[in-house]
């Protein structure tokens, strides 16, 4: 069968720099290609060239005829006065080639694609004038997921999409789309969706059976039998392995690869953490106290983000934050560092907190400087958890060549500044880290890193994300906002989040009120009971725990009692796990 797509003997070069030379490849009809690779390796222009929008310096592309190409770019402007009527059902915008005419988009069609992407308060009248970027963006896709098209072009589509809008979307695209090519740096996403993955490395691609999981074994085996030098990028992608095959069955695709192959990688990695040291070494950095929200309130005009909320925070928790996109995880971290008060209430800090914030927005850094002055600034060397490195190998660590390290910062891309931002955090040798949406502008390299380093620091983490793979990664408990002014601890994770965003008791469910009472049916007396005395259950265990860590550190130089305390809880622990492992059983059954 021919390709609907070819590029034949394609090169593309700007400036000195050449991101591809004689790269010959094709799109067939049922591909479904996830792009991977670093920044500024090209990923966007190879989509470009693909679309026909940039033509090569040499060699050609080459279409089907009359082949419908339906693309998302990463930036959208409309003309003054579009509503979204104009852009998902007219033609003031076409991102799709030879489209006719819509009549198929039924009001229910439209309303459901508009749902499913987070925008349920959006009519078809609303005007685009006044949307935020990611707005326009999310309007955008709605547009080209109306259309019937032959081949989906999306350049970083779950931007600007909370956890319950990825997973929509996610189950769209299998469903309805049968040849897609996806840029994205989500790697939950890649598994879910993609069956190729195009590495963009070394002026060229390199093709890989599967999604993220079937990549990063082919990367770690490539590697090994190649017998390369690189030992840390090694060491790093058979970590991430341990962590995939060591995971839940559902969070991986299914990859095809040689399980054994897989465990032999692997046979010798340790666990991504050790839980209990890291523990015992945050309370040693911390002493007794965290945050802690005593009856706090807080409101937003139009919306109640906390309502009476009593909420602790001990030394090594590690609390992955979710909610739809609104729900106020970003105002609850203004909480914790000091920068929003409550309306009622208090916020108390412990005094031996040391907080570093990495915020959505990009922080002002010193232009005139170079790369390596800056994070110098902060010392030569720094310590995380057990591990040593000197600035240069901490840059490294974050993907900077030697080459960029004397690069001013000014000089820098938007994703590298973000990079170097994070990494300055780092060097500050905080106890608490709070990360809101710490993935923005990250590539799947630097996220290993980081996620890496996080494995072995020892402190209070809080991640805000809407990165599912990240959250499972490098999080042990998962904190929902469910738009009820509460903070509930959710032991099933992000698999419970979604359960009730599809029952409607999360904010960003579309589920109409007939089916959540049909869902609700099936659901047993006597289940239900259960649940709740195991999340009572769970909840005096966790006031335990937090106890515990108090007492560890007042016994800190009493070295038999402090052994005691250590083995009370691990008992403990395991007894959690226990419930915890019931308690997801249990609603399984549902």
């Amino acid at each position: 069968m021919a390709n609907l797509i070819n590029l034949d003997a394609v090169a593309k070069s700007y400036g000195t720099t050449t991101l591809f030379s004689d790269l010959s490849t094709g799109v067939a009809e049922g591909d479904r290609i996830g792009v991977v690779g670093l920044n500024g390796t090209g990923k966007t222009t190879l989509l470009r060239l693909i679309t026909k929008t940039e033509d090569p310096d040499a060699g050609r592309v080459t279409h089907r005829r009359d082949l419908r190409v339906g693309v998302l770019p990463q930036s959208i402007e409309y003309p003054a006065g579009t509503t979204v009527a104009d852009v998902v059902l007219g033609d003031v915008w076409l991102p799709t080639e030879h489209t006719e005419e819509h009549e198929w988009a039924g009001d229910a069609t439209v309303r459901t694609i508009l749902d499913g992407l987070g925008m349920h308060n959006l009519g078809l009248d609303a005007p685009t004038d006044s949307m935020s970027g990611g707005e326009r963006r999310r309007v955008a896709l709605a547009a080209l997921l109306v259309r019937p098209v032959d081949v989906l072009i999306l350049d970083e589509p779950t931007n600007h999409l909370d956890i319950h809008g990825i997973t929509w979307l996610a189950d769209w695209l299998k469903q309805r789309v049968r040849t897609l090519i996806a840029v994205t740096h989500d790697r939950w996403f890649l598994d879910a969706v993609c069956e190729t993955t195009w590495e963009v490395t070394d002026s060229t691609i390199n093709s890989y059976e599967g999604g993220y999981s079937a990549w990063i074994l082919a990367r770690a085996e490539r590697d090994r039998q190649a017998a390369a030098s690189e030992e840390r990028r090694q060491n790093l992608v058979r970590k991430e392995l341990a962590w995939l095959r060591r995971g839940a069955p559902a969070r991986t695709s299914k990859p095809k690869f040689r399980i054994a192959a897989a465990d032999a990688l692997i046979a010798d990695v340790p666990e991504p953490r050790d839980k209990v040291n890291l523990s015992r070494m945050s309370v040693s950095r911390l002493g007794r106290q965290g945050f802690e929200l005593k009856d706090v309130s807080l409101a937003v005009p139009g919306k109640t983000i906390l309502s009476h909320v009593d909420w602790h925070v001990g030394p090594g928790d590690r609390i992955g934050l979710v909610g739809a996109n609104g729900a106020g995880k970003s105002t609850l971290l203004g909480l914790m560092t000091g920068t929003r008060t409550p309306d009622e209430g208090a916020v108390t800090v412990g005094q031996t907190v040391k907080t570093a914030m990495l915020s959505q927005e990009l922080k002002e850094l010193p232009k005139d400087m170079k790369l390596l002055e800056a994070i110098q600034e902060n010392g030569n060397r720094f310590t995380f958890g057990d591990r040593d490195m000197s600035a240069g190998q901490l840059a490294e660590a974050f993907g900077f060549t030697d080459k960029i390290m004397w690069t001013p910062i000014r000089d820098l891309s938007g994703g590298q500044r973000r990079r170097l931002q994070l990494l300055l955090l780092l060097t500050g040798q905080p106890n608490t880290l709070l990360l809101d949406e710490p993935t923005n502008d990250l590539d799947i390299d630097t996220l290993q890193a980081l996620e890496d380093l996080l494995d072995s620091w020892p402190g209070i983490l809080v991640v805000a994300s809407h990165d599912r793979y990240l959250l499972e990664r490098v999080t042990d408990k998962t904190i929902a906002l469910l738009g009820d002014g509460s903070i509930k601890e959710l032991p099933g994770g992000i698999d419970q989040y979604l359960e009730l965003s599809e029952k409607g008791e999360a904010p960003g469910a579309a589920t109409s009120g007939p089916a959540k009472a049909a869902s609700a049916s099936t659901v047993s007396r006597e289940a239900q009971k259960e649940l709740k005395r195991l999340e009572r259950q769970l909840d005096k265990l966790g006031d335990k725990e937090a106890k515990l860590h108090v007492k560890l550190a007042e016994n800190a130089t009493d070295h038999a009692r402090a052994a005691e305390l250590h083995a009370e809880l691990t008992a403990l622990l395991a007894e959690k796990e226990d419930v915890e492992t019931r308690w997801l059983e249990l609603a399984d059954g549902e």
